[in-house]
């Protein structure tokens, strides 16, 4: 069960929509063997329950809230010892982060270019439009454990043929052409956006200031492959939490370091907590209000996959504006009491106090006034 269902209408009412429920992308996951887990919070990916997964020579699991089932979705796929999943193309774009293990995986195109590079726990990465590849395990001892986020039920919905989708034979060059160091390691960047396809450890990945989102926040942002999914990394100091903010489907938090809690809600509803360790996973529903906390005594820090967001005419995520200029960030100074005594108490159990003084009182200087 999802932790958040959706309303249920009668029988009469919901058979009049039954055959637009079971899509080309369901069908193609039962073809699968897997399960579909449908929930906006998974405790830790890292042990989550997996089936064989015969077409890959693995093992793995969808997750897909309802909120975001037409447009992308996520799965956990592992590699036994020794082992190598069988090799694939897709007609879809694909991150992937490493959750445990180390190994390789091999790229290439219809013209013959490959490359193979080397990953590890922490490692992120995209699979090219269209591209060969080929995950390979690297230990003989222990397996290894990915989580990636796809475009699959956009892609399949859209076309109805999985044939297609899995084996047109068509290159992209300009996503993808063969380059030797396509998947090498790079520091250039272009504001917030690092301009790689590769980060070997998102654990320790340097971040750049993002005052925006409140209290110290470091934050850096990808779009590899020359893909349009969008990524990106935040952390925020001990004794710290971010504003809290909406937006649309599809976005796929993963807690890549640190202890805390995540609040979401709908508008007019009152937050539920969902607590987080290295590994849970956090996927916010359709214009929810969400809000991340660091609860422990290190940085706290996660990966977001996402669909897409909400921008203004400036190319800015109306997630990073005020509400109070018709943005969908909440500032600190329009939360609730009931916010911030959750954050005392929750620190409080390891002997921490909130170290958010500063935070408050600098927002004052540039705090928009409230709407009439």
């Amino acid at each position: 069960m999802s932790v958040f269902a959706a309303p249920l209408v009668n029988k009469e009412l919901a058979g009049k929509f039954a055959t637009e429920v079971d899509t080309t992308y369901y069908k193609w996951v039962r073809d699968q063997g897997l399960d579909i887990v449908p929930a906006n919070y998974i405790p830790d990916l890292r042990t989550i329950e997996l089936k064989p997964w015969a077409q890959r020579d693995g093992r793995g699991v969808f997750i897909n809230h309802d909120d975001s089932r037409n447009t992308n979705d996520c799965y956990v796929c592992e590699i036994a010892p020794g082992g190598k999943l069988a090799p694939r193309r897709q007609l879809f774009e694909e991150m992937v982060l490493i959750l445990s293990g180390r190994g390789s995986t091999s790229v290439w195109n219809d013209k013959g270019h490959k490359i193979t590079f080397e990953w590890k726990e922490g490692a992120i990465f995209a699979i090219p439009l269209n591209c060969h590849h080929q995950h390979f395990n690297g230990s003989g001892q222990e397996s290894a454990r990915y989580v990636a986020t796809t475009f699959a039920p956009w892609v399949l919905n859209l076309y109805g043929d999985p044939d297609f989708v899995f084996n047109c034979p068509r290159d992209f060059p300009k996503r993808f052409n063969g380059e030797p160091d396509y998947f090498s390691a790079k520091s250039e960047n272009a504001g917030f956006k690092l301009l790689t396809n590769f980060v070997p450890d998102a654990v320790n990945l340097p971040l750049f200031e993002s005052k925006e989102r409140g209290a110290g926040s470091g934050h850096v942002r990808f779009n590899m492959a020359g893909g349009t999914m969008a990524s990106h990394i935040s952390q925020f100091p001990v004794g710290t939490y971010k504003k809290a903010h909406a937006h649309n489907a599809g976005a796929h938090v993963i807690v890549l370091s640190g202890e805390g809690y995540s609040l979401m809600w709908p508008e007019g509803e009152e937050p539920k907590r969902f607590d987080w360790k290295p590994g849970s996973l956090i996927v916010p529903p359709n214009a929810w209000f969400h809000q991340h906390f660091n609860a422990g005594d290190k940085p706290a820090r996660y990966l977001a996959f996402k669909f897409s967001s909400p921008r203004n005419s400036q190319g800015v995520p109306m997630s990073w504006i005020s509400r109070r200029i018709g943005g969908l960030q909440i500032d600190y100074a329009d939360e609730t009491a009931e916010v911030r005594q959750m954050f005392a108490d929750a620190l409080a159990k390891h002997g921490l106090k909130p170290q958010m003084d500063a935070s408050y009182a600098k927002e004052l200087e540039t705090l928009p006034p409230l709407p009439a």
